[in-house]
């Protein structure tokens, strides 16, 4: 996939894609509702300030980066958040956060991008799931329900689009090793989460040629890499 927009693209996990993909060749757009950081490389295209539960202002987005890309290969929906708040205390408003930061922002960045699919027969879809999804942890309700629609997500566009050319498919990381998660679990040892340049690897084979066979799979990357990989 050689024109790619990665959503979610200024964090630790966006960013570590990216940079896999213009190391593979590829013209990449990074899209995030934070203002760009100066710190982004030069070689990809930074779309800053979209509001990605928007439609409109998704779609407009979109069709802006494929126009300027002369068409566009692949999507990857890194775009989410994380809240820990049990169901005793908590606030039926993060629920529907939760559904909007990784749901919503995964659906309609995916129908922005579908035209541009369809148009040529031939693409990648990429969500960014977890394994929470699979067995939810006490105060971990909301965020796992959001994570297993983006599974049921993936299932079904899978199913849509099959014999179309196009792939949909999952990743389900552990916990990731980001600044974010460290401050977080200050007592945890992140030698056992996985690296984002370890999930980077994985998105850009499912993005490849060589991943055509392979659509509606729900990929657990859990495993952290031995010191140096």
């Amino acid at each position: 996939m050689n024109k790619v927009i990665v959503t979610g693209g200024f964090g630790a996990l966006g960013r570590a894609v990216g940079e896999a993909l213009l190391a593979a060749g590829a013209q990449v757009a990074l899209l995030d509702q934070a203002p760009a950081p100066s710190s982004l490389s030069a070689a990809a295209l930074h779309c800053g300030g979209i509001d990605l539960c928007d439609p409109i202002a998704t779609r407009s987005c979109i069709d802006e980066v494929a126009q300027q890309f002369g068409g566009l290969e692949g999507i990857v929906n890194v775009a989410g958040g994380f809240a820990w708040q049990t169901v005793e205390h908590g606030d039926v408003a993060t629920w529907d956060r939760m559904y909007a930061m990784n749901v919503r922002t995964a659906l309609l960045a995916s129908q922005a991008a579908l035209p541009h699919l369809l148009r040529q027969r031939r693409g990648r879809i990429v969500n960014i799931g977890a394994m929470a999804a699979s067995r939810a942890q006490a105060g971990m309700g909301a965020y796992a329900a959001a994570k297993s629609g983006v599974a049921r997500l993936t299932e079904a566009m899978a199913e849509e689009f099959l014999g179309s050319g196009i792939t949909v498919n999952a990743i389900l990381p552990g916990i990731i090793d980001t600044p974010a998660n460290r401050a977080a679990m200050p007592d945890a040892d992140p030698a056992r989460w996985v690296a984002p340049a370890a999930l980077a690897r994985v998105v850009v084979f499912l993005l490849s040629d060589a991943a055509g066979a392979i659509s509606g799979a729900l990929l657990p990357v859990t495993a952290p890499l031995p010191a140096g990989r």
